[in-house]
């Protein structure tokens, strides 16, 4: 089918003066075709007047897509059973002519952001090897709109106590906060209402005042107006994430840190220049840090138990015993557990983050009533070879490992073996038998023997001295 641009020209040639002839072998098409345009006398292109297969069952189709919820695949096999016949491409074909199911489509904003006017903040999960198994991480991101610095981190959940946790690290790491933080509508922070409308949990509302922000959510559905923290996610999971193994959240944390530093000062051909070069510019208005920040942390009310424990989070933690039955603060940090009477630090523990059912015991706690905390001590026995023998320390040490429990009486045979027998075979024989790995102490005592009966018992008969009953036997 001829274009409008061709048409135009047929007829303009026309008005010319050229012929139908000079007009087809011109632009190499057939007086047919130029004699249609030529009767038509007009420019615009005919609409097709092809008969479409779907077109008898168009009333049966718009009743069959809002009984199948909008699934053409069974509207298709429907209209098949019915006795129709017309491929389900002609079907598709049809419904994207006719707008059936089909939502309008709407042009995408530009938006253009001054510096320190707006960040966005948003989650995403993805797989990550922690430790030594794969694992979902929730990956938090925060985004300066104007300059597109970069600052995300990984953690197991994100609650709120974790996106404030969050929060604080990502603007301490951008040195100060802008006026505003898009969010998706997340109830980690909405309490209420969506877009305009939103109206934030009053615990992070308190908590975006601290840092002289507020927090904003765009409109449902327009998922464009947050591009700038969602873009990254994608190049965290295909580049980051991929071929990095971490030993644990924290190494993961320390590598993300790192490579936000490498990503932010590398060039951007977008950009025309580098984040790092455009936050400079920014960075004189982001609303500055707070002289003083106090720590983010979840905090818990427990009683002490019998054992001398708190619980937290299905893990517990051990306290003195002079602490039974008593009620006591207890402050969840990112990486810690610390427990307070009153305004008294009396406990700090490591956050156990990924076990369940696990004990953290600090060393002066129990003293008195724990068996491994006595077991640690070096048995009477050890000492005793260590002082009397330590040229066969090392043989004592193998003795240890490889005897059942905590091998007191393998160390006390050994010891009534120094005692008795003389040092030098008996270490020659130590010797021997660690050489060949041999760690059985009857073959040990053997050994001894044979060595004390060759250098202290040889006797030389020719040179003995004559006996009474030597006579009687001649």
């Amino acid at each position: 089918m001829l274009d409008q641009a061709e048409r135009e020209a047929i007829l303009e040639l026309h008005r010319r003066g050229v012929g139908l002839r000079a007009i087809s072998r011109a632009m190499g098409l057939s007086r047919k075709a130029v004699r249609k345009v030529l009767r038509a006398d007009s420019a615009q292109v005919p609409p097709s007047t092809r008969p479409q297969r779907a077109e008898p069952f168009r009333d049966q189709i718009l009743e069959l897509h809002a009984q199948c919820k909008g699934n053409l695949v069974r509207v298709h096999e429907e209209l098949v059973q019915a006795g129709a016949t017309l491929s389900y491409p002609a079907l598709t074909a049809f419904c994207r002519r006719h707008g059936i199911g089909q939502q309008p489509k709407v042009a995408v904003g530009h938006y253009h952001f001054e510096p320190g006017e707006e960040m966005q903040h948003d989650t995403s999960p993805h797989q990550a090897w922690i430790g030594d198994r794969l694992r979902r991480v929730e990956t938090a991101s925060l985004v300066l709109c104007y300059s597109r610095m970069l600052f995300f981190q990984f953690s197991a959940t994100f609650r709120r106590f974790d996106c404030k946790t969050f929060l604080a690290d990502a603007l301490g790491y951008m040195g100060g906060a802008c006026r505003a933080c898009m969010i998706d509508n997340t109830h980690v922070v909405v309490l209420r209402g969506t877009g305009r409308e939103m109206v934030p949990v009053p615990e992070m509302e308190a908590f975006a005042e601290r840092y002289h922000f507020a927090f904003r959510a765009h409109e449902k559905g327009d998922a464009n107006r947050s591009a700038r923290v969602e873009r990254p996610f994608d190049f965290i999971e295909n580049n980051f994430l991929a071929g990095r193994r971490f030993r644990d959240w924290e190494d993961a944390n320390t590598q993300a840190r790192e490579w936000c530093d490498k990503v932010n000062a590398s060039f951007k051909r977008h950009l025309r220049a580098s984040p790092l070069e455009l936050y400079a510019s920014e960075r004189a208005q982001l609303r500055p840090l707070p002289l003083w920040v106090p720590p983010v942390y979840l905090l818990h009310q427990r009683i002490v138990d019998l054992e001398g424990y708190v619980s937290v989070n299905t893990n517990r933690y051990s306290l003195p015993e002079a602490c039974i039955g008593r009620r006591l603060e207890v402050r969840e940090t990112r990486a810690t557990i610390e427990i307070y009477d009153g305004p008294r630090l009396i406990a700090t523990h490591p956050r156990l983050v990924d076990a369940v059912n696990q004990r953290s015991t600090l060393i002066e706690h129990h003293r008195g009533r724990h068996r491994n905390l006595r077991r640690a001590e070096v048995p009477f026995e050890e000492q005793a070879l260590l002082s009397r023998a330590p040229e066969i320390a090392e043989f004592a040490a193998l003795i240890k490992k490889r005897a059942a429990g905590r091998g007191t009486l393998a160390l006390r045979r050994l010891l009534r073996l120094v005692d008795e027998y003389p040092r030098e075979p008996l270490v020659a024989a130590v010797r021997t038998a660690q050489e060949y790995g041999l760690f059985d102490l009857d073959r040990l005592e053997s050994m001894v023997i044979r060595r004390v009966a060759q250098d202290y018992f040889e006797l030389d008969l020719q040179t003995r001295p004559p006996r009474e009953d030597d006579d009687e036997e001649r």
